[in-house]
C-alpha cells in the first residue's frame, strides 16, 4: 500500500502533463480514495499560468487581450462558489458512488491495473458525454449547467465559470461504473477529464490537424459555445470527439461563433449568472396550461413549448450576424480597478482558507464562505453599476472589520493585518458615504 502522506505533491511535470491527460497509469494509481491528491486544487498556477501565456500570446497576436476583464473576473467568480461546497462535505458525485461500490459491486477490477485506469477513462469520458448532452436537452439540467455557457467571450477564464449545482445531476451518468470501478481510480480521472477540459476554452489555438478526429479540441469546443444556429446543441465531448461522431452530435468549426447564450444575461452579478434560468422555469411553469406540460416545462428541452418537437424548432434560436457587441460593464476604469484588488485579495483569503480548512472550524468555515460569496456578489453589483451597490459595499466593508475582531478573518501575511484594518475601514466611510448621497439625492432607490 502507497503512503497516503507521500501522495499529496505533485510535480512540476505532473502539474502540466495531468492539465492535458496525459498523466501515466503508475504515476496516478492509489489503493484508497484517501490517497488520490486534490489535483483540480492543485491545479490553481497552472490555471493561472495558462491565462497569462493566452493573454500574452493574444496581445501578441492580436494587439489586444483575449477577453475583457469584468468578464473574466465572472467567470472565475463562478468557480469560486462552485467549489464552496467541497470545504463543507465530500462532493456527491464521490458520495454517491463509493455508496453504490460499497453495497451494489458487482465483480472489483485491480486498481493498480493498466487495463483499469484506461478503462475507466473510456468510461468516465463516455458517461460525461451523455450528462453533458442531457444537461443542454433537459431543461431543469440546463438550469445549472447555462451557468458555464452564459459568457460571451470565449478564453480560459470561461471554462472556470461553473455551477454550483450541475453536480447535483451528474453523478448519476457515472453511477454505473461503480459497479465495477474501484473509487480511487474513478476520482483520479472525474478530476483529469475536467481538468483537460480547461486548455480547450480559447481562441488563440486553431486547427491541430490529424488529432481533430479523435481528441475535442479548442475548435470542436468552440463551436459548442457558439450561439449560432448551427452550433446549438453540438460537440458535446469531454475528452474524445468520437462520441459526437458516433451519437451524430458532431459538428464542425464553420462560419465566426457568436458564444453566449442565446438570450444573453447581460449582468456580471454572480447570483443571476447561477440561477436566472431556475426563476424562468418556474415562471414557465405556472404559466403553461395543463399537468403534462407543466412536466414537460422541466423535462424536456429549454426552447420546448406546447405543441413544438422536445428540443423546440431551430428557428426559433435567434439569429447572429458576427457582428455582436458582447455586454461589458459601464463603471469607470477606477471602479474596475477597485473591484479587481478586491478580487484578489477574495481569491488570497480563498486559498488560504482552503489550504488551512482541516484546522479551521465549521463556524469560521461557514462564515468565510459567506464572506466570499458576499465579495463576489458586492463586485457584481458595482460593475453592473446598481443602484443598490455603494449599500453593498459599505455593508461588506463593515463585515470584513467585524469578522477580523471576532477572529474569523486574519491576513494571510499577518504583519499587515493592520494595514489591511486600515484599508478596510478606508473603504467603508468611502462608501459610506456615497451610499448616504444618492439617499439623500435620490430617496427612492
Amino acid at each position: 500500500m502507497k503512503n497516503p502522506e507521500a501522495q499529496q505533491d505533485v510535480s512540476v511535470s505532473q502539474g502540466i502533463r495531468m492539465m492535458f491527460y496525459v498523466m501515466k497509469p503508475n504515476e496516478t494509481s492509489f489503493e484508497t480514495l484517501e490517497e488520490v491528491p486534490d489535483y483540480v486544487q492543485k491545479a490553481t498556477p497552472y490555471f493561472i499560468s495558462l491565462m497569462l501565456l493566452e493573454l500574452v500570446v493574444s496581445w501578441i497576436r492580436k494587439g489586444k487581450p483575449s477577453g475583457p476583464l469584468d468578464d473574466a473576473l465572472t467567470s472565475i467568480s463562478a468557480g469560486v462558489v462552485s467549489r464552496l461546497p467541497s470545504w463543507f462535505s465530500r462532493s456527491i458525485e464521490l458520495t454517491s458512488y463509493i455508496y453504490i461500490w460499497e453495497n451494489y459491486r458487482l465483480i472489483s477490477l485491480p486498481w493498480d491495473s493498466p487495463w483499469t485506469w484506461y478503462l475507466t477513462f473510456l468510461g468516465v469520458d463516455f458517461g460525461y458525454y451523455w450528462f453533458h448532452r442531457m444537461a443542454h436537452e433537459v431543461n431543469f439540467m440546463w438550469a445549472a449547467h447555462q451557468t458555464h455557457h452564459s459568457s460571451e467571450d470565449y478564453n480560459l477564464s470561461t471554462a472556470l465559470r461553473q455551477s454550483v449545482f450541475q453536480l447535483y445531476t451528474s453523478w448519476i451518468f457515472y453511477s454505473p461504473l461503480a459497479l465495477f470501478i474501484p473509487p480511487s481510480v474513478y476520482a483520479v480521472h472525474l478530476q483529469f477529464n475536467l481538468l483537460y477540459q480547461f486548455w480547450i476554452h480559447t481562441k488563440v489555438i486553431d486547427n491541430l490537424g490529424p488529432l481533430e478526429l479523435i481528441l475535442n479540441t479548442p475548435s470542436h469546443h468552440r463551436v459548442h459555445h457558439g450561439r449560432n444556429r448551427y452550433c446549438i446543441d453540438k460537440n458535446f465531448a469531454g475528452t474524445l470527439i468520437i462520441w459526437d461522431r458516433i451519437f451524430g452530435t458532431f459538428e464542425a468549426e464553420k462560419e465566426k461563433v457568436v458564444y453566449g447564450l442565446t438570450h444573453p444575461i447581460n449582468s456580471f452579478e454572480p447570483f443571476k449568472v447561477q440561477f436566472h434560468h431556475l426563476l424562468t422555469i418556474w415562471t414557465t411553469f405556472w404559466a403553461t396550461p395543463g399537468i403534462f406540460n407543466k412536466f414537460s416545462v422541466i423535462f424536456k428541452g429549454p426552447g420546448w413549448g406546447p405543441g413544438k418537437p422536445r428540443l423546440g424548432l431551430i428557428e426559433e434560436i435567434p439569429e447572429v450576424k458576427g457582428e455582436e457587441v458582447p455586454f461589458s460593464s459601464a463603471a469607470s476604469r477606477l471602479l474596475k480597478t477597485y473591484a479587481v484588488v478586491q478580487f484578489a485579495l477574495i481569491l488570497t483569503f480563498y486559498e488560504e482558507t482552503y489550504t488551512d480548512k482541516a484546522v479551521l472550524s465549521q463556524v469560521t468555515l461557514l462564515l468565510r464562505a459567506c464572506f466570499i460569496i458576499l465579495t463576489l456578489t458586492s463586485i457584481g453589483f458595482l460593475l453592473d453599476q446598481k443602484p443598490k451597490a455603494a449599500v453593498l459595499e459599505t455593508f461588506r466593508c463593515l463585515v470584513f472589520l467585524m469578522l477580523c475582531r471576532l477572529g474569523h478573518l486574519k491576513s494571510f501575511i499577518p504583519s499587515l493585518s493592520f494595514a489591511f484594518e486600515v484599508f478596510f475601514s478606508i473603504c467603508f466611510a468611502f462608501w459610506g458615504v456615497r451610499s448616504m448621497k444618492q439617499l439623500v439625492s435620490d430617496p427612492g432607490k
